[in-house]
């Protein structure tokens, strides 16, 4: 018997966690193991984040019972991955965290689970906050559910308090506190078995698309029908309905824990894994040759963002990294396309400039942060929003629900802020402790580079979520509220002395010995506009020396941002360099002189 089920919840809300407990408690491990943190984070940016970013299937047993289990992704940037695991399951874990309650990406993955007809179990997690309150997050829950226009099966979902750290879970608030059993009962008991039919030919969709260092391209759905083994020969059919491909499912694998385990044949229900299949990808049908009609596949909200990327042409290219020519990153950015349906690929004629388009700044940055450790050099520009129009030719714009958590007294400098970015608010409520909770609907553009910004105006006690809305009429100008930034003129190491006379003029970004060149931009400006600066200028040695006339030198630790944050922060006539050792904000074009002339004809 088997039992198919995702966990879904907000970022930070603790599913992964959840995952470790069920598996440690299911006794998939050996007691003598030896067994990390977060097991399903299995990506090094995944472990240093403590973010998922991607989508992945395991599975335990429990009374004779195979409960498979995708952990997905609570960013609303990785929101494709979420939307195609679902097609996977009969059911749905829906965690909320006791004190924050439903969040934007709450909202999000269930309106998607609930359209897809799945049966939700609601988990409020971490009832052991002191901050909980977890009876109102309940009505907060069951709320959201008829605003999703939820049916009346789904509204009687039943609900569970637990702590996933700690392991345990209960079916009220007074239970004794021991284990995991109710939720692994009630998952047995709640959510229906596949119920597909084995006797058909058999097809499956591709979902994922993953890779093995000794198999090769894996492909990663359920078998919708039919039963397979080993060397059966098989057939690739695209959404579209044309032939891709014809090959043999050389191996085939189950999932037991964070294994995958060999099988000689698979059945209708089962989530597999199966290498042989060179050209197949994401939202593929693969079946035996009588089957003719593709499976259908979740449609995927379109990106809203998009960034530039070009081989790095500063002065220091290809020093740091090995992969620098536009071949290569052509070659790279193409095969993310092909199993990341969230990102679009597009090149101009050259095939030397290509756009690359996803749902934010974090999904964007994951594949540059990537790249980088993969031995890449590149220039990233500023991130711009993807335009539609509409029948009647009307510019429309992507609009994201903001949720903004601060402390009462930052309450009207945010909402001011907001209000220039032409944001539209919709609800204003107090929660515990003096805290507000403020919802916004606003352009995706006017969010760009807000971040920074946001968490000066909250003194770093916000907390900022976003998540895609939908296409609005486009709301006109948006200010930029940046100021201009400071700019070197020449190629050498910073000296102290330099930056010492230079941070009164604005915040630096480096420190002394750091190498810069012309055109690269080593700080942000106090003023609007643009001032180039000298770093490599030292103190003119005199023959005369009075005792004590030498003031010490003392630098204001210089500002350091993300990746994502020095994409937000950059402007239209700026870049971002790329490389496996260090990432530096420059100036498209490097010569002074050649600025000023494209100043003027603009």
């Amino acid at each position: 018997m088997i039992r198919n089920i995702a966990i879904i919840a907000h970022v930070d809300h603790g599913k992964t966690t959840l995952i470790d407990s069920m598996m440690k408690q299911s006794g998939i491990f050996r007691e003598n193991q030896i067994i990390s943190e977060r097991i399903m984070d299995t990506g090094d940016l995944e472990k240093e984040r403590g973010i998922t970013i991607l989508a992945k299937p395991t599975s335990v047993k429990w009374k004779d019972i195979r409960i498979n289990i995708i952990d997905t992704p609570g960013h609303s940037d990785f929101g494709g991955e979420v939307e195609r695991v679902l097609g996977m399951t009969n059911g749905v874990i829906l965690l909320v965290d006791a004190a924050e309650g439903p969040m934007p990406q709450t909202k999000f993955v269930l309106g998607k689970a609930l359209t897809q007809g799945l049966m939700p179990i609601v988990v409020i997690n971490k009832i052991d906050r002191l901050d909980s309150r977890s009876e109102e997050v309940v009505n907060e829950i069951f709320d959201l559910f008829i605003d999703l226009n939820a049916n009346e099966e789904q509204l009687d979902f039943p609900v569970l308090y637990s702590s996933g750290r700690d392991g345990w879970c209960v079916n009220n608030l007074y239970e004794e506190r021991k284990d995991l059993s109710p939720l692994f009962n009630l998952i047995t008991s709640h959510v229906k078995e596949p119920g597909l039919d084995s006797n058909k030919p058999f097809a499956m969709l591709a979902t994922l698309l993953a890779s093995d260092t000794y198999l090769g391209r894996c492909l990663i759905g359920r078998v919708e029908q039919g039963t397979a083994s080993i060397n059966t020969n098989v057939k690739t059919i695209s959404l579209d309905g044309y032939e891709v491909e014809k090959g043999r499912l050389t191996k085939l694998f189950i999932y037991e824990g964070t294994e995958k385990v060999s099988v000689e044949s698979v059945k209708a229900g089962d989530i597999i894994c199966i290498a042989g299949l060179n050209k197949t990808s994401v939202a593929d049908t693969i079946c035996e040759y009588t089957v003719n009609s593709p499976i259908n596949a979740t449609a995927i909200d379109p990106p809203t963002m998009a960034v530039t990327i070009t081989v790095n042409s500063s002065p220091f290219a290809g020093i740091e990294g090995k992969q620098v020519t536009s071949t290569k990153i052509r070659e790279r950015l193409l095969t993310e396309a092909e199993t990341n349906v969230a990102i679009t690929f597009n090149e101009n004629e050259k095939k030397d400039a290509f756009e690359i388009g996803g749902r934010g700044e974090l999904q964007i940055g994951i594949l540059v942060e990537t790249m980088r450790r993969e031995g890449f050099e590149l220039s990233v520009s500023s991130p711009r929003v993807i335009f539609k129009n509409d029948e009647k030719g009307q510019k429309l714009e992507p609009i994201e629900e903001l949720t903004i958590d601060l402390d009462e007294q930052f309450s009207s400098t945010v909402v001011d802020s907001i209000n220039r970015r032409k944001g539209e608010m919709l609800e204003m409520k107090s929660m515990d402790k003096s805290k507000t909770r403020l919802i916004f609907r606003v352009p995706s553009r006017g969010l760009i580079g807000y971040h920074g910004q946001f968490l000066t105006e909250t003194r770093g006690t916000g907390v900022l979520n976003r998540v895609f809305h939908s296409y609005d009429f486009f709301k006109g100008n948006i200010i930029s509220r940046r100021n201009g930034v400071l700019v070197a003129t020449e190629k050498g190491s910073a000296i102290a002395y330099a930056l010492f006379n230079i941070q009164e003029r604005g915040k630096l970004f480096i420190g002394p010995q750091i190498k810069v060149y012309q055109g690269m931009i080593i700080g942000e400006n106090s003023r609007e506009n643009d001032l180039d600066v000298n770093v490599l200028k030292g103190k003119k040695l005199t023959n005369v020396r009075a005792s004590g006339s030498d003031e010490a030198v003392k630098l204001i630790p210089p500002k350091r941002m993300s990746l994502e944050e020095m994409m937000s922060y950059i402007k239209e006539d700026e870049l971002l360099e790329v490389t496996p050792k260090n990432l530096r904000l420059r100036k498209k074009y490097l010569d002074i002189n050649e600025r000023k002339k494209k100043l003027k004809l603009s």
